[in-house]
């Protein structure tokens, strides 16, 4: 008998729904300081996740949970390249290699 192993969820910054980690995208802050998407949800660095969806994404940085939970102020820079990341992200069918 196989063992059933447990699906890793997570919460969404944007809505605040949790969903199953694979279904939800990481921002990682580097090491370096940057804030970039993490679409392997592999790179070093301190994560928060965020559904596909750009109005979950906006929805973070209207209420500022993004920023509380990579513990960085993000600029307005890094706001536009994260939404142009998120919207290619969900054109594309958010299909990635994990």
């Amino acid at each position: 008998m196989p063992k059933l192993r447990k699906v890793p969820m997570r919460t969404c910054t944007g809505c605040m729904v949790v969903k199953p980690k694979k279904e939800l995208i990481r921002v990682v802050r580097t090491p370096e300081g940057d804030v970039v998407l993490d679409v392997t949800g592999k790179r070093s660095g301190r994560g928060a996740y965020i559904c596909p969806d750009v109005a979950c994404l906006q929805e973070a940085h209207k209420r500022g949970r993004l920023g509380r939970s990579l513990e960085v102020e993000i600029s307005a820079s890094t706001w536009e390249q994260l939404e142009q990341a998120c919207s290619a992200w969900q054109q594309a069918g958010g299909h990635a290699k994990r």
